[in-house]
């Protein structure tokens, strides 16, 4: 290891509380957090030192909620300041801290109150929770609610009150903070699973400090490197990557104002690390395309021949390729493309993790040739979530690199790779059932991804033993039940969701024939001819239709577009088996055409 590091292992730090305690005494009046403050118009900064003072002042007010140690406590911010504090404190107390999507649609949060049986939670606006609460049960156990954006309550419940005023009344109490072991649930984060509602994956904090130092110990993370968060803290990947990990390195981490505003914010903060899903790679990827093509065409060809030559260079670095000639034009397309792109990357990026869902290659072959050392790994919420990672020095695109320090893996039956080490979860909230098909007897985790493992230890996902989309922004989304929620309606006779490695979800829909004149005529449509079926009028109307039907789903489960036929699948055309099922690979494969189009020119 090298001296500059300042890496704060799990045996020192025993919790997640025990970490930022170590990193503030350690690097007291070093910055730990940037944030761009809107009264001033400008970046500010916080010492560790300051936020140990502002964690002391929301265990005091957290501490009057007469709470106990292991009650769930939740939270539904954007990433800030006011995340991290209200994370360390109610870990600190013992209490059990469940994350949400900020985006998220009103009745899942309702829902995931409720499963975890909530006993405060902290919410953007009283907006926000007016429409969570308007879909809870009278009885529920949420006794009180921070708004974080609101200067006063909002009406008369006790239970409601803002957030200043909450810690404004909070008194200078001797703090008693109970005996947290390593072992201890320290959150319980709701991932989608296989069936329409969300689980509630448990992790420890010896989970999530396991898998930070694990990364650690794959590529150097120094004290004056600066992370940029923008993924939601809800977001494992980001929670133990972009949070926990810098605090063990020491890092400072600065908060992103807003995706839109992600371009700005990387020329203004100049961030050294960035960890992302793929969606944010090709957004750029497709950003940097759109203005060549308003360039001229020498321009465009010396940006091609910039990448071509620096994936050769990178190959050649790798060990995989020989020397070749071209390499000598280096120097000149650095200045020429290569260091302009990087200055619009803030100019110090230096390494960029992708994880979440696959990385395309031509997004990977942009990036890594224009000279970025950019990483892709591979991991579940119920693993922590890394389980693998590449190398700098070993670095194959096309893999997900080799498992992390204490993780082992291994190719299981129908080539499921599973997985056994300190990340691995301690089980699903209230579903022991879902634990015991998850984890097996012998404390293997299955992955339900299909693989392989090279000499080299490199794994190589091939699939997946179960039916589930990856959306490019590492939604995992369960077709299955979506699909059978829309044949139930009678209008619709068969139905495929799509969406592998997209930004959202589509869907090829076989309309009921008989329904089918119906349909048409209430829409001025002429059932005879077949290009009704392609009208956008047609198409808006079932995307409304679905809207409705897929109520009851997460919003993971909304569909964009979708592709209307009569033609129905068959035994006799090949896309039913025997058993009356279809076959998704076939369908795809006949339909592949009109599912590019559900994708065509469109952005998310």
């Amino acid at each position: 290891m090298s001296a500059a590091h300042d890496y704060i292992s799990p045996d020192q730090a025993r919790t997640l509380y025990g970490l930022a305690c170590e990193r503030i005494k350690r690097s007291p009046d070093k910055d730990a957090y940037g944030f761009f403050d809107n009264d001033k118009k400008s970046w500010e900064s916080l010492t560790w030192q300051q936020v140990a003072d502002e964690i002391t002042h929301w265990q005091q007010a957290l501490q009057q909620e007469n709470l106990r140690k292991g009650d769930r406590v939740a939270i539904n911010l954007r990433n800030s300041k006011e995340w991290i504090f209200f994370d360390l404190a109610a870990l600190s107390l013992g209490l059990v801290v469940v994350p949400l999507y900020p985006d998220d649609r009103p009745d899942n949060v309702a829902y995931i109150l409720q499963d975890a049986d909530v006993r405060l939670l902290l919410v953007n606006s009283s907006r926000q929770w007016s429409a969570i609460q308007a879909v809870l049960p009278e009885e529920h156990s949420v006794k009180r609610v921070l708004l974080f954006h609101d200067e006063s309550t909002t009406d008369n419940e006790s239970s409601t009150i803002s957030l200043q005023n909450w810690l404004d009344t909070a008194f200078s109490a001797e703090l008693k903070l109970p005996h947290c072991a390593p072992e201890q649930l320290a959150s319980i984060i709701y991932t989608s699973g296989t069936t329409g509602r969300s689980k509630g994956v448990m992790l420890s904090h010896h989970n999530m400090l396991s898998v930070a130092y694990g990364s650690l110990q794959f590529f150097e993370i120094l004290p004056d490197d600066i992370f940029l968060s923008f993924l939601p803290l809800s977001h494992t990947l980001e929670r133990t990557g972009g949070y926990y990990l810098p605090m063990m390195a020491g890092s400072k981490v600065v908060f992103s104002r807003s995706i839109p505003l992600l371009a700005d914010d990387m020329r203004q903060v100049q961030p050294t690390i960035m960890i992302a899903v793929p969606r944010i790679f090709e957004r750029i990827y497709d950003r940097v395309h759109k203005q060549l093509a308003e360039g001229s065409w020498l321009k465009r060809r010396i940006f091609k021949l910039a990448v071509k030559v620096g994936w050769k260079r990178f190959q050649y670095q790798q060990g995989r390729k020989y020397w070749s000639p071209s390499l000598l034009l280096w120097p000149l397309l650095h200045k020429l493309v290569v260091s302009k792109f990087h200055q619009r990357l803030g100019g110090k990026l230096r390494l960029a993790v992708s994880g979440g869902a696959a990385l395309p290659t031509h997004a990977a072959k942009l990036f890594i040739g224009l000279d970025l050392v950019l990483l892709q790994g591979y991991g579940l919420t119920e693993t922590s979530p890394v389980i693998s990672v590449n190398e700098p020095s070993s670095n194959d695109p096309g893999s997900v690199g080799r498992a992390i320090q204490g993780v082992e893996v291994r190719i299981g039956k129908d080539e499921e790779l599973e997985v056994k080490g300190p990340g691995n979860m301690l089980g699903y909230w209230n579903n022991h059932k879902a634990t015991a098909q998850t984890i097996d007897a012998d404390g293997w985790l299955h992955t339900g991804d299909k693989a392989h493992i090279s000499e080299s230890g490199h794994i190589y996902i091939i699939g997946r033993i179960k039916d589930i989309l990856v959306l490019n922004n590492g939604e995992k989304v369960p077709p299955a039940d979506i699909e059978a929620a829309i044949v139930s309606n009678g209008l619709i006779d068969q139905a495929l969701v799509v969406g592998e490695g997209q930004p959202y979800l589509a869907a090829l829909l076989v309309i009921n024939g008989e329904s089918w004149p119906q349909i048409a005529q209430q829409l001025g449509l002429d059932p005879l001819q077949n290009e009704s079926l392609g009208s956008k009028v047609l198409q808006q109307h079932f995307v409304r239709l679905l809207r409705q039907w897929l109520f009851e789903f997460p919003a993971y489960a909304r569909i964009r577009r979708v592709h209307l036929t009569l033609q129905p699948w068959t035994i006799e055309n090949g896309l039913l088996t025997p058993t009356l099922k279809v076959k998704r690979a076939l369908v795809e494969q006949r339909y592949d055409k009109e599912i590019k189009a559900l994708y065509h020119d469109t952005s998310s």
